[in-house]
């Protein structure tokens, strides 16, 4: 997996998956937005943009499917979601 950090602007890092087209975004506010189906040339043009973020919304924002981030190393996982049997859990149970 390819990374890209940027110190400029709300995107801060991008990590993409060249063998499936995988691009994942990590913005200024620790949210993450990933795409399927990306080529590498987009991938190289994001990280060349002298406004990556510019570049995300007339590029990639609408063109390409939506996918689940995922964790990638050095990324911040997004706090576990309970299950449905654990908001149904009786009191009393472990």
């Amino acid at each position: 997996m390819q990374t890209k950090t940027f110190t400029s602007g709300r995107i801060r890092r991008a990590d993409f998956d060249a063998s499936i087209g995988f691009l994942q975004l990590q913005w200024d506010n620790g949210q993450r937005k990933a795409y399927t189906a990306v080529p590498a040339e987009v991938f190289r043009r994001l990280c060349a943009a002298p406004n990556p973020t510019t570049f995300w919304e007339d590029r990639i924002a609408e063109e390409y499917a939506h996918a689940h981030p995922v964790d990638v190393a050095g990324t911040t996982a997004p706090a576990a979601q309970p299950s449905l049997a654990d908001l149904f859990k009786a009191a009393d149970e472990p």
